[in-house]
Order: C-alpha cells, then sequence, then structure tokens
C-alpha cells in the first residue's frame, strides 16, 4: 500500500512537472505577429461561435480592419472568453464580446469580453506567470494574453464590472 500511495505521488508529481514545462516552453516560444489587414467583426464572431458551455454572443461594433496577426489575436480572445465561460458556467448566464472604436488618448480598437461570473479574485497576480486561481490551471492564460497584446502595441486590462462579472479590454492601435 505505501509503495503504491508513492507510486501516485510520483506520478501526479511528474505530470505538474509535465503541464509546467509545457506551458513554460508556449511562453518562451511566442512568435513576432505576422500582420495583416484583418475583419474585426468576423473574427470575433468566429471566436464566439467556438465556445459551446455558455451562450457566447458577438454584440457588435462598427465595421473596422486592423493590422494585426489573426491567429494571435483570435488565441488571446479564446483564451479570454474561455476563462469568462468557466467564470458564468456557474451562473447560467453567459459571456459577450463587442468592440468600439476609440479616439482618446489615442486612435485604437477596444474589443470588450464581459461575463456574469462572480468577478475577479483580490489579486494583483493574475498575469504573473504561473499564478492561478483554478484548479488544474497553468497560470499562463492571461500572461499569453498580455504578450500577445503588447506585441501588438496594445494593452490588456482585467476589471471587475459594477453589477457583477469582469470585463477584460482589449485595446489595439489603429
Amino acid at each position: 500500500e505505501d509503495l503504491r500511495r508513492g507510486l501516485s505521488v510520483i506520478a501526479a508529481r511528474a505530470e505538474a512537472l509535465r503541464r509546467f514545462m509545457d506551458a513554460y516552453a508556449q511562453l518562451a516560444r511566442l512568435p513576432a505577429p505576422n500582420r495583416r489587414k484583418v475583419e474585426v467583426g468576423p473574427l470575433v464572431r468566429r471566436v464566439a461561435g467556438l465556445e459551446t458551455r455558455v451562450p457566447v454572443t458577438a454584440e457588435g461594433g462598427q465595421a473596422a480592419t486592423i493590422d494585426a496577426d489573426p491567429d494571435q489575436i483570435e488565441q488571446l480572445l479564446i483564451n479570454l472568453v474561455r476563462n469568462g465561460a468557466e467564470a458564468a458556467a456557474g451562473t447560467g448566464s453567459g459571456v459577450r464580446l463587442s468592440w468600439t472604436l476609440v479616439e482618446r488618448p489615442t486612435p485604437a480598437l477596444e474589443i470588450h469580453v464581459d461575463d456574469d461570473g462572480p468577478g475577479l479574485p483580490p489579486s494583483a497576480n493574475l498575469f504573473v506567470p504561473f499564478f492561478t486561481t483554478k484548479p488544474g490551471g497553468s497560470g499562463i492564460g492571461l500572461v499569453l494574453c498580455r504578450q500577445i497584446a503588447e506585441a501588438h502595441g496594445g494593452t490588456l486590462g482585467l476589471a471587475n464590472r459594477p453589477g457583477g462579472g469582469c470585463r477584460a479590454t482589449l485595446r489595439l492601435p489603429r
């Protein structure tokens, strides 16, 4: 019985180490963006259609085109929608994506991912590599999202919404 328990502990630690190494490798090898003209509406609607655990809607916005790597921006949005879906899963609600063109302080596109979950935990570590509040989480999703945003000259912010839930805001220059 002790041998079996010991082997189980070793197997669990080996699996945790494998996940850690996979996550670290993913962070270390983010390629430079392969930029081209991307229509925002179709990209956001495609991402909205990928999540099936909760309803995800693309609430629309102005027609907009940005100069970006569509694969990287899509992965960033997939991660944000996945986080929102996990947060909203226990509430019976969903996730909403929207976008808007802003002029101040500089012309930019903002893409919002809103969920009705419990909101952000009180932590300054949300963008710290390998920090996670989720059981089995790798702690690289938000870090990778921020790296992609910054590689495009943009920003990624998270905030609790006044009525509850969270808003992730991706701001990209245009």
